[in-house]
């Protein structure tokens, strides 16, 4: 919306919301095939019933007036995306994803804007790329992010001329995880110099 305002952009974690993407994570159509497991545990929370994907059944619960219901479709939605989240399963990171204060919150907000297409047009974000073609950028993206599938990362990176992707050969999606901090602080170094 604003690139003059833009110098220069380092970016982690690529989801260009596109259908498919989305059916990605959360509608049966590849994390799935991976953790056949946490996707049982995902897909039985909720009831498909009357809608068309889970992305609608979990949206009816964790808007609906169940306060039991909702807060066990939110535990199931965090638990499944904090267990596909890094390459080594953390406990840790599972346990406080399912905490009931961040398991509602994370997951009523994502569902809101999934539900609403992130407020965004169709293919926006790849349509909008010659605004923005000449600002530098790094990419960063853990080659098994099971959130957000690398294809969105190489997809944008093509086409954008001004970026450098730096696909993370020991990394999923979570920030914490070694290869993608080492990358981002290299990233921080790196646009700063070529910046100054």
């Amino acid at each position: 919306t604003h690139p003059e305002r833009v110098i220069g952009l380092i970016l982690r974690g690529i989801f260009l919301n596109r259908p498919h993407d989305m059916d990605w994570l959360y509608n049966g159509a590849g994390a799935n095939f991976v953790f056949p497991d946490y996707w049982e545990d995902f897909t039985s929370a909720v009831k498909l019933n009357d809608y068309n994907n889970y992305m609608e059944a979990y949206y009816a619960v964790l808007t609906g007036t169940d306060e039991v219901a909702r807060m066990a479709a939110a535990k199931a939605w965090s638990a499944w995306e904090g267990r596909c989240i890094a390459l080594q399963l953390s406990h840790e990171a599972v346990e406080t994803m399912t905490d009931p204060h961040f398991a509602l919150s994370l997951a009523r907000i994502e569902c809101h804007y999934f539900m609403n297409n992130c407020f965004l047009t169709p293919n926006q974000i790849l349509n909008n790329m010659p605004k923005i073609h000449h600002i530098p950028s790094i990419i960063v993206h853990g080659r098994y992010d099971m959130v957000c599938s690398l294809e969105n990362a190489w997809t944008l990176h093509k086409a954008w001329p001004g970026s450098t992707l730096q696909i993370i050969p020991d990394a999923g999606h979570s920030s914490k995880e070694p290869g993608i901090v080492d990358a981002l602080v290299r990233a921080t170094h790196t646009l700063s110099e070529l910046l100054r």
